[in-house]
């Protein structure tokens, strides 16, 4: 095979008047492939096989591909490797090598995508009628420690407006919150919701397009009347918008590497991100107008919000005998009437609300580490009233975060016999009398220089007490204007004229 240079050699030898005769002695070639050179006027030749020879394979080519046909309409986890289906070939009388059938497996597979593999049909959707959404994994530093988080991404299919917030977790709860804040921030919802096969939102995936959703997605596209639609597994190209969008978040919002205090400071900063790119960004399609503009006219499409999706996940636990319950691998202290007794546990975005029968006996902000405990210490208040001795010691209580004047009784109680109990004694008025109240009367006791629970709660018995009743002034007519005389001395009168004389 000649190359490249070669020829270029032969063609310039030639227009300098040399003959072929001479062109075949210096370059150590035959006269034929100058003249093919020559004649051809071409620059590079390449040898292409018209037809390769399958010695061995060839009358098993028949069988290969009824086996590979039949492969293809297996589910895409059922689908047999090349080296099971060359067993299968061995199994029929091939006697050749694995090679040669994983080399015709592949063309074999490559001849049926070619032609659509890269291609697409352009979409287009109606105002109000289709959003998108999908998740990412980002990195980010927060309070500097680079943190992974998951980036919920919400995109209206007409307008192109965009809606990114990111959660410590890609939970069915963050998905709930995302739609609420998406919702709330596009000023409505849409028709119809494209998404994914996420775990979160579908139980089972049926022939077609056909979904099993779970019961909480369920409830929250109904709540917005909106009809999820799923994709088809391994076809992004369905949801191609909120793809795209997925990857210019990652280019032109988290990179280089965002630094922030906390997922708020983080979050406001890409709503107003999100904001900017309406207002500046022109919509591919209608070039000479912004995304704004056209997400202003796409609002009137919308389904209108008539409230939030309490968007919480539900799990049911048993409070311990310490007034704690489990939830997402940390522990939160319930009021102490729950103790020992099974408890619904909500799980929020940022919270987590624990219920007794239908009534709330916690509701603390949601941490997001490991093995960590999170306390309030007014659930244990009740068995403080019987244990005032655990208030030096019990562990919901240390830096317990108390008003000034109730620290400094605390602090003095802490030195006097006894004081521990009457400590709990001012606590206990708290739930009755409440905290401003109670704090209150600390700074008035401590001001009149008493340090004991009976001074507090005399300061707050007295402040119960109705106040005392304005005079009354009498009418015009019932004015005495006679004076009564003080005289002993008629009460013997009438003593004598009831009785006769003593």
């Amino acid at each position: 095979m000649l190359i490249v240079e070669t020829i270029a050699k032969v063609r310039r030898d030639h227009h300098r008047g040399k003959s072929i005769k001479q062109i075949a002695r210096e370059r150590d070639l035959s006269r034929n492939t100058v003249r093919k050179v020559l004649r051809s006027q071409a620059s590079a030749f390449a040898y292409e096989r018209s037809d390769q020879p399958l010695r061995q394979l060839g009358p098993y080519i028949p069988e290969l591909e009824r086996l590979l046909a039949e492969n293809e309409r297996r589910g895409r986890k059922e689908r047999l490797p090349f080296k099971r289906i060359f067993e299968a070939l061995q199994g029929s009388g091939y006697p050749g090598g694995y090679d040669s059938v994983r080399r015709y497996a592949r063309r074999w597979q490559a001849a049926r995508s070619r032609g659509t593999s890269n291609a697409f049909v352009p979409l287009s959707f109606a105002p109000g009628e289709a959003y998108q959404f999908d998740w990412s994994h980002e990195t980010v530093v927060l309070a500097g420690v680079t943190t992974k988080v998951y980036a919920a991404h919400m995109r209206l299919c007409h307008s192109r407006a965009v809606f990114v917030r990111c959660y410590p977790r890609a939970s069915q709860e963050m998905v709930f919150d995302a739609h609420v804040r998406g919702f709330r921030f596009f000023g409505g919802a849409c028709e119809r919701g494209i998404y994914d096969n996420m775990t979160t939102a579908v139980e089972g995936v049926l022939v077609g397009k056909a979904r099993t959703f779970n019961r909480r997605f369920q409830q929250m596209y109904s709540h917005y009347l909106v009809e999820p639609t799923a994709c088809t597994p391994a076809a992004g190209w369905e949801k191609g918008q909120v793809e795209n969008q997925v990857g210019f978040a990652r280019q032109r919002l988290f990179s280089p590497r965002l630094r922030f205090a906390d997922f708020a400071e983080l979050n406001a900063w890409l709503l107003e991100q999100c904001l900017a790119h309406a207002r500046d960004g022109r919509h591919p399609e209608f070039k000479e107008r912004t995304i704004e503009d056209l997400w202003v006219a796409e609002q009137s499409a919308l389904i209108p919000l008539a409230s939030d999706f309490d968007g919480y996940r539900e799990t049911t636990a048993s409070a311990t005998r310490t007034c704690l319950i489990s939830f997402d691998r940390n522990r939160y202290s319930v009021d102490a009437r729950a103790a020992n007794r099974p408890v619904q546990v909500r799980g929020y975005a940022d919270r987590v609300v624990v219920r007794l029968d239908g009534e709330i006996v916690a509701d603390h902000p949601r941490a997001f580490g490991r093995e960590r405990t999170i306390y309030d210490p007014w659930h244990y208040l009740p068995v403080l009233a019987r244990k005032p001795g655990a208030l030096r010691n019990g562990a919901p209580f240390k830096n317990w975060d108390l008003p000034e004047g109730l620290c400094r009784i605390g602090k003095r109680l802490a030195k006097q016999p006894e004081g521990d109990r009457q400590f709990v004694t001012i606590l206990s008025a708290v739930p009755r009398d409440g905290l401003e109240a109670v704090e209150a009367a600390c700074q008035e006791a401590l001001t009149a220089g008493l340090c004991s629970a009976d001074a507090v709660v005399n300061v707050l018995t007295r402040r119960h007490q109705p106040p005392p009743a304005e005079p009354v002034a009498p009418p015009a007519g019932l004015t005495v204007t006679a004076a009564p005389l003080a005289d002993c001395g008629r009460y013997d009168k009438l003593r004598e004229g009831t009785h006769g004389p003593v």
